[in-house]
């Protein structure tokens, strides 16, 4: 590349189409090894539809006219502005065309910018672009993944050998039920809002965001709810404790949320909650009722009873990445 090169970022127009499959489908080869997406992302055609029914937008940049990196964001899932994914053809020219594309994003969602924050997990090799991103006034965030495989680790050995302390007889675990959904609200509400979360998703912050979060979660918005292995923890009948668990296209089971009324923290009660969870997983994976190949979920690298929790039950640190976020600007 060339000092002079000129650069145009846009967002992809129908003309565009044909000419950029090509750095499409760059990217959808290197999604799953280089950027670490848990499925294949869609294919072509079901990219452009999605952009047509403006469920995500695609910034193009192009070098004399030729389609050669692109960045996609959405609003349309939560109250930030969701930047999914910034690649370059062949992993060519990074750092350039990163900047160039991240400074048209900030023009195209300048005044959206008043009011949402951008969140930005930078998943795979775009852990690179940190230093670029930086200089645009982004946060970070360490996030840690977690796994537990149902096959080729002794991930189920771990959890078998597991003892947990008993349960106070006050104390009962039961599945979900949607008379338990206002508890759930004023929960993940008072367990998140200063959390860590809170920074990249804001809705943590009020009763009316954690609401959508829980709304989204349980009717199958952000993927398969699984009532049956959502745990919930009583205390004298009134539930004190979450751990949500749902499944993305049959076979990846994640716990999007484990929260606990924080009168009852310290006594390894989040602990029954995810062993009868991931227990429940288990039984249908065993029977053939579900095709769940593991069990995965995210926390803080610095949140270390977190950390301490999963391992015990058999979780396995995958990877890590930098979760990035633009705060609003006041």
């Amino acid at each position: 590349m060339t000092n002079n090169m000129v650069y145009e970022a846009r967002l992809l127009e129908e003309q565009d189409y044909k000419a950029f499959e090509v750095v499409y489908n760059d990217f959808r080869n290197r999604a799953v090894i280089e950027y670490k997406f848990e499925l294949e992302p869609l294919d072509y055609e079901g990219f452009i539809e999605a952009i047509e029914k403006e469920l995500i937008n695609c910034i193009v940049l192009f070098e004399e006219d030729i389609p050669k990196a692109f960045l996609v964001y959405t609003t349309a899932i939560s109250e930030a502005i969701e930047l999914n994914i910034i690649h370059s053809l062949n992993m060519e020219s990074m750092f350039p065309r990163c900047k160039a594309l991240i400074e048209e994003f900030l023009r195209e969602t300048k005044e959206q910018r008043r009011e949402k924050i951008v969140c930005y997990p930078m998943l795979g090799s775009q852990k690179t672009l940190i230093g670029e991103i930086a200089r645009f006034g982004f946060k970070f965030v360490g996030i840690a993944v977690l796994r537990f495989m149902m096959s080729g680790t002794n991930s189920r050995d771990i959890l078998k050998l597991t003892e947990l302390t008993d349960l106070n007889s006050c104390y009962k675990i039961v599945k979900w039920s949607d008379e338990y959904f206002n508890y759930a609200v004023e929960i993940v509400h008072n367990a998140f809002t200063t959390s860590a979360d809170a920074l990249f998703d804001p809705r943590f912050t009020t009763l009316e965001g954690t609401r959508d979060i829980i709304d989204k979660i349980v009717n199958n918005i952000y993927a398969e709810f699984l009532p049956e292995a959502t745990s919930v923890l009583l205390c004298s009948g009134t539930p004190v404790g979450f751990c949500f668990m749902n499944l993305t296209c049959g076979q990846i089971a994640n716990i999007p949320i484990v929260a606990i009324k924080k009168e009852h923290q310290g006594k390894g009660l989040s602990k029954h909650m995810l062993k009868s969870s991931v227990e429940q997983l288990i039984a249908w994976a065993d029977i053939g009722a579900k095709n769940i190949t593991e069990v995965n979920t995210c926390t803080e690298t610095n949140n270390f009873h977190a950390l301490k929790m999963y391992r015990h039950l058999g979780f396995k640190e995958d990877y890590n990445y930098p979760q990035s976020y633009l705060p609003i600007k006041k």
